[in-house]
């Protein structure tokens, strides 16, 4: 059973805000806060022991199903999605499918002139992207399929098995930008045949800006040459104990770290580290049942006031995004802030993203503030 009070003693924002924006950008947990103090505070006194801090990739292959060997270390999701769309092989007259709902990094990559792909977009109908037109779109030309797992407006979740089988019938790839799902969604890479998958840390992940993941299967990682490559591309050669980088040949990492350039953000992975943690202990699947309840009590109520929701209602499409229609939306967003309740202005209405932490009582007092706003 999960303790809420408890919990959300190691979120202090709780204490004077009622934050619904987790979809934007996530305040911190205590707990991630205090390890990077800790670690900045070894640092000045260059006390750092490495064996005591965690750059998290052992933890974010346990949230998607994957092994710590598949998991590269990425500033943010962007250069994830540039990394996986600047390595890979596109045939002349190659395509690339998405929808006209997505995040401009899922599609920007793709776009640049040098890969010389068409990319086609599946218009989604009433908010949802329906399988069948994927299908449509997708055929023996395909190289990929780029996708939002969640998409960040109106908080539709697809189906990742059912689009992995359709990339797979035709020989491409499935791409998936996972930053507005993990941490409030299970995902499993291997059950849903999933290609590659990025995320940054800074939204359901509760972690700091600066840190995120790429997931490449070991099976892929050989495949491909990375399009940036630095010391950390590389696997060290070992000469009486001692590493040493050999400068007359490249020798790439046979794990993922292979698509990795030079030093990470170190502070950030150890704080994301310790975030995702904190969301294993709960499990997410407890997380996962926490935020559709909390989402399906704000959609009730925001049908009830009249307001018009573009957000899916089946149980299966929804994710931690509730969006509806509000004339003067920005303006209520922040008469609603002056009131230290934290929401988002998006496409002509409100955006509101509750994560695991916050409560009914809260998602009553947005209700009742949307009465006079």
């Amino acid at each position: 059973m999960m303790d809420i009070q408890q919990i959300r003693e190691k979120f202090p924002v709780t204490q004077s805000t009622v934050f619904l924006n987790h979809s934007a950008y996530s305040p911190l947990p205590q707990p991630v806060v205090d390890v990077m103090r800790k670690y900045n505070e070894d640092l000045c006194l260059f006390e750092i022991d490495d064996s005591e801090y965690s750059l998290g990739q052992e933890f974010f292959a346990k949230l998607v199903g994957a092994e710590k060997g598949e998991i590269a270390l990425v500033p943010n999701t962007s250069t994830g999605l540039n990394i996986v769309a600047n390595m890979l092989d596109y045939p002349r007259g190659a395509n690339v499918v998405t929808t006209d709902l997505e995040y401009p990094s899922v599609v920007y990559p793709w776009l640049k002139r040098k890969l010389g792909v068409e990319v086609r977009y599946v218009k989604n109908v009433g908010g949802r992207v329906l399988v069948e037109d994927v299908e449509k779109a997708v055929d023996d030309q395909t190289a990929v399929i780029t996708i939002s797992h969640v998409e960040y407006v109106n908080g539709f979740r697809h189906d990742l098995k059912a689009l992995a089988e359709i990339a797979h019938e035709h020989g491409a790839y499935l791409v998936v930008d996972a930053i507005q799902s993990l941490g409030a969604m299970p995902v499993d890479v291997i059950r849903d045949g999933v290609d590659f998958l990025t995320a940054s840390c800074y939204k359901w992940l509760l972690g700091p800006a600066g840190a995120g993941y790429l997931y490449v299967p070991k099976e892929l990682v050989e495949r491909f040459e990375p399009p940036f490559i630095g010391w950390a591309s590389v696997k060290p050669k070992v000469f009486e104990t001692i590493e040493f980088w050999d400068i007359w040949q490249l020798q790439l990492s046979r794990t993922a770290s292979r698509f990795e350039v030079g030093s990470p953000s170190f502070i950030s992975h150890v704080g994301a580290a310790v975030a995702i943690q904190l969301l294993l202990n709960v499990g997410i699947e407890n997380i996962q049942k926490r935020v559709l309840g909390l989402t399906e009590l704000l959609m009730d109520s925001v049908k009830s006031l009249g307001f018009r929701l573009t957000t899916p209602e089946d149980r299966e499409c929804r994710s931690g995004i509730v969006h509806f229609l509000a004339d003067r939306a920005q303006k209520r967003a922040e008469s609603l802030r002056e009131k230290r309740i934290i929401v988002s202005a998006r496409s002509n209405g409100l955006r509101v993203a509750p994560h695991f932490y916050n409560t009914e009582e809260e998602i009553e007092r947005l209700i009742q503030e949307l009465k006079t706003t």
